[in-house]
């Protein structure tokens, strides 16, 4: 089937249609602030007539018609409170148009994070985590101007030059018709530039979110690269890429240059032809008019003609606001898959707890049935057929040569790969917990890391925790105990005793299924020992899934389920 030559562009228009409705609805909850802006920045446009028409007056009276001054007082008063009025207008816009740009802004990050947070943590693995943390940077500052700044003025040049050419023609028709007649020419050009500021302005936003995501990348490896001697390559590919980030960057600034030289050329030879024409009516060179305009009234025609294309101006200018907050919304599109929806409050509301009825309060856990499971990214099933279920104080070994998909069944178990085919059945109200061989410790001391399980720890309770996972017997040597700071992703910190605070985090949150991937790896006989001693004893009653490679945790576990490298599996219940 052909595609039409033109498809690409309605295409193109239907994206960028549906970017604006997204970037539109960033600022729902600030619709008051917004017409409030609108308001203020309309009523001082219209303030802008009676300004012009004061000082005309005052120029006809005291130049032309030599009124005495006491004549003009009142004149001059009014003109002076106008000019108040408008500068506390100009105020009340700014203020507003912030508050607005502030919520557009918070609400973009809010979606971004709960969209990042709803493709879990296997997605998240895939990713390069400065680039999605500029989604809530300089993609977020993108849509700040963008309410700031286009925003108040695509409301100003609708409303304000019409009212200026009423007011105009009310006094000369033919300035009104050079007005009316010249003024397309600045949103015209103003098109055809924003065209290409939009593909710039996206060009240097994603060379922005490449360029921290390769330096992020870079400042996490660097003890890496600097023992295989690699920092003086990486310093280069750093080079290059702040290269790339100046390059769009100036294409970016040389289009907003180019377009503005233009639009001020078309805008100044529209008010020298309005110039030109009072000039040679009042030298009797043209007559258009049954009698030459007085002074009063060409000046008040010629002071309101720059006014009539300032706000075409300022649109011309904040246009580009406009293309890079589009070149935002399409880079969170790339990046995330989707423009993120706003939360929806009725299906966010959790629904409340009810008692499980007779039957559910004796079921099983966990039923898993006929289950199929693919890691992402691979190529073939890790498992096959697998059906089985858990028992409440159940302790099931998962066990198998590395790659049979133990790892990837507790993801599953999880709730973090979904299945191929079969399904795993939860009792409602359960709670499961899973922690991985890699648990991710952020930088901080060891009590906050644990207390991100349950913010409202008492420190007893998180003591007993970390007796209970024997992180105290490591951190019982250290200076200030568990107020110990430790580096991100667990730097000081063996890959036994990370394993362990990960494992005390989850016994704080105190689910009634623990999933636990190799927690006795890199552990001496006697840590191990004292570890499954102690797990036995505060996970009485919760079922453990416990994937290991240990015999010594094989033969704690009362249950074993043996996975295949060729993704079959022994039917669990063979005695350890």
């Amino acid at each position: 089937m052909s595609i039409p030559p033109d498809a690409s562009a309605i295409e193109t228009s239907a994206l960028r249609r549906q970017r604006l409705s997204w970037l539109n609805g960033l600022a729902t909850a600030a619709r008051g602030r917004q017409r409030m802006a609108a308001l203020c920045i309309c009523a001082s446009g219209g303030l802008l007539i009676v300004q012009a028409a004061a000082i005309a007056w005052l120029i006809q009276a005291v130049l032309v018609e030599h009124r005495p001054l006491a004549d003009a007082t009142p004149v001059l008063l009014g003109l002076l409170l106008v000019l108040g009025v408008r500068a506390l207008l100009g105020s009340a816009t700014q203020a507003a148009a912030g508050d607005v740009a502030d919520t557009a802004r918070l609400t973009l990050r809010e979606r971004v994070y709960r969209g990042l947070l709803g493709r879990g943590p296997l997605w998240l693995r895939q990713q390069r985590s400065g680039e999605l943390g500029e989604l809530m940077l300089a993609h977020a500052d993108a849509v700040e101007s963008y309410y700031a700044g286009y925003q108040p003025v695509r409301v100003e040049v609708v409303v304000v030059p019409l009212l200026i050419l009423l007011a105009v023609a009310w006094v000369d028709w033919v300035v009104a018709l050079i007005l009316l007649f010249t003024a397309p020419l600045v949103p015209f050009f103003m098109m055809l530039v924003g065209w290409g500021a939009e593909a710039a302005g996206r060009a240097q936003l994603g060379e922005l979110a490449r360029m921290s995501g390769h330096f992020a990348d870079r400042i996490k490896g660097l003890g890496l690269l600097r023992l295989y001697g690699r920092g003086e390559a990486e310093l280069e590919g750093v080079a290059a890429a702040a290269e790339g980030v100046r390059e769009r960057t100036m294409k970016v600034l040389r289009i907003a240059f180019l377009s503005s030289t233009v639009l001020e050329f078309f805008a100044s030879v529209s008010v020298a032809m309005v110039a030109l024409y009072l000039g040679l009516s009042y030298l009797g060179l043209m007559s258009l008019h049954a009698q030459v305009p007085t002074l009063g009234a060409g000046m008040f025609c010629l002071l309101l003609a720059p006014e009539f294309y300032a706000p075409l101006r300022r649109l011309a200018a904040h246009y580009h606001d406009r293309a890079n907050a589009l070149g935002a919304a399409a880079e969170v599109e790339r990046l995330l898959g989707e423009l993120p929806a706003a939360a929806d409050n009725g299906a966010a509301a959790a629904p409340p707890p009810r008692a499980p009825e007779l039957l559910e309060a004796h079921a099983p856990p966990v039923v898993v049935r006929d289950l199929v499971l693919r890691p992402l990214g691979a190529s073939h099933d890790v498992v096959q057929q697998l059906s089985f279920q858990i028992d409440a104080g159940q302790r099931l070994a998962l066990v198998g040569p590395s790659g049979s998909g133990k790892s990837t069944l507790l993801e599953a178990l999880a709730g973090w790969l979904p299945p191929r085919s079969g399904s795993i059945v939860l009792r409602p109200g359960l709670e499961v917990g899973y922690a991985g061989q890699r648990p991710y410790l952020f930088h901080g001391t060891i009590a906050d890391n644990l207390r991100l399980a349950d913010p409202g720890a008492s420190d007893a309770r998180l003591r007993a925790v970390a007796e209970a996972a024997q992180v105290m017997r490591f951190a019982g040597h250290l200076p200030q105990g568990l107020d110990t700071v430790i580096g991100e992703r667990g730097f000081g910190l063996s890959g036994g005793e990370a394993r362990r605070i990960g494992l005390a985090r989850l016994l704080l949150r105190d689910p009634q299924v623990l999933l636990l991937d190799e927690p006795t790896a890199f552990l001496d006989p006697d840590t191990e020992a004292a570890l499954l001693q102690t797990l036995a004893a505060f996970a009485r009653d919760r079922a453990v899934v416990i994937a290991t490679h240990s015999e010594t945790a094989m033969r704690w576990a009362d249950t074993r389920l043996t996975l295949s490298a060729s993704g079959h599996a022994q039917p669990a219940g063979e005695p350890a």
